[in-house]
């Protein structure tokens, strides 16, 4: 599959391309992208039936985005007398629509794998041009040293999140911020102030065919030298009604803690950044009534001796997105078997989600906060590290509570 993946006693390459389910062809009405490629572009309509957000994020040449909805409902203005390819990112959604247009008479057909297994293609003709990995790891050193590595750097410095020595396990999820981060490890490493040692560890929780393959076309892209290994998680909670993305995060990470355990890591380093760390913030403040934030290194309390290290935590999440697309890159945005049937048009204020819904809000909150303040992230930060203790009503410490009125008598300060 890819001379990149590391084989280990876990890892079943056959056993992990798995296909999406309900996924198949339905023979009457879908076509390849074999077969769409050999198509003249003037004999037929492509149509993209995601979401916005998904659509200006990457979408197949030619294509015109029309919303599932409005196709089930006929609010379009498509002709009858010319060929129709719908697509999704899997091939499920825009199925239920080409046959929905084939019974209203129309001449449609739906794209199979979506719009998933024809960025594979594309990005499989990619995956050995050497000269396009120069130019990615080149722009990490000059246009985006500033923005990227240099606080890269900085929060590894801030809050010493490596020591000489540390065995880390970078933890890829196949999106834009690990892969980034794996990057960005790889310059570090390259500089050789210090010695530590690197492992770039990849967990299939049961990703579809289309979903693993593009992480594999990614790494062998920017030169990642992956280890993979298997979980059931996807399973595990592909029933659950309450909270599945927290329960599904919370058991990544126990798989991954014990994985690079497993192969003599310390740390495992995780790729969140600065948009991440204000929005949990903000989201800890407003939905759970309580002031924490998304800390940049941490001890397992499950896993004696591992910790866990966050160095993307001063790297804004815009400077990430110009990155990816100064070098034309195209990463997994959720790896999710969710993701195809439970979309959320992003651009729609109205629009609801599981629990991506209240990141979503709070992201809108902080940047309608930011067109009259435009240092309000950079406080959201702050505020974290200038908590006065004398100007609260309680706070916890290790499970406990402690009350201002316990010194207040006194006439003590906290």
């Amino acid at each position: 599959m890819s001379e990149l993946i590391k084989k280990n006693d876990s890892l079943d390459i056959e056993k992990t391309l798995r296909p999406y389910p309900e996924s198949g062809p339905d023979e009457t009405i879908s076509i390849s992208p074999a077969a769409l490629s050999q198509l003249d572009p003037q004999d037929h309509l492509l149509i993209d039936v995601r979401d916005e957000s998904s659509f200006s994020m990457g979408n197949i040449p030619g294509s015109r985005r029309i919303s599932r909805e409005d196709l089930l409902s006929g609010n379009h203005d498509l002709p009858k007398d010319k060929k129709i390819i719908l697509y999704c990112m899997f091939g499920v959604l825009s199925l239920e629509a080409a046959k929905t247009l084939n019974a209203q008479g129309y001449n449609a057909a739906n794209l199979e794998g979506g719009y998933g297994r024809w960025l594979v293609q594309v990005m499989q003709q990619d995956a050995d041009d050497r000269t396009r990995l120069d130019e990615i790891e080149k722009s990490l050193r000059k246009k985006f040293k500033k923005e990227i590595m240099s606080r890269f750097v900085r929060a590894i410095n801030d809050y010493e999140l490596i020591q000489e020595g540390d065995r880390i396990a970078v933890c890829i999820s196949g999106g834009k911020d690990s892969m980034l981060m794996a990057k960005c490890f790889q310059e570090l490493k390259r500089r050789n102030k210090f010695n530590f040692d690197l492992t770039f560890l990849v967990m299939n929780p049961g990703y579809t065919d289309v979903t693993l393959q593009m992480i594999l076309n990614n790494a062998k892209l920017l030169n990642i030298p992956i280890t993979m290994f298997e979980s059931d998680i996807f399973d595990a909670v592909y029933n659950i009604e309450k909270s599945p993305c927290y329960l599904c995060a919370r058991m990544r990470r126990g798989y991954l803690y014990s994985k690079a355990k497993e192969l003599g890591c310390n740390k495992i380093a995780l790729g969140h950044h600065f948009d991440d760390v204000i929005e949990t913030t903000l989201m800890s403040i407003l939905y759970s009534g309580q002031t924490q934030t998304m800390m940049p290194k941490l001890h397992s309390t499950n896993f004696e001796g591992m910790e866990l290290i966050r160095p993307m935590y001063y790297i804004r999440e815009a400077d990430v997105k110009r990155w990816r697309d100064h070098n034309g890159l195209t990463f997994i945005r959720c790896a999710c078997r969710f993701t195809d049937t439970c979309s959320v048009d992003e651009s729609n204020p109205g629009a609801t989600g599981d629990s991506g819904s209240k990141r979503l809000e709070v992201k809108r909150l902080i940047a309608k906060l930011k067109e009259t303040n435009p240092h309000v992230e950079t406080n959201l930060l702050r505020s974290m590290e200038n908590i006065h203790l004398n100007a609260v009503l309680g706070y916890k410490k290790d499970g406990v509570k402690h009350s201002f009125l316990d010194s207040y008598e006194t006439g003590s300060e906290v």
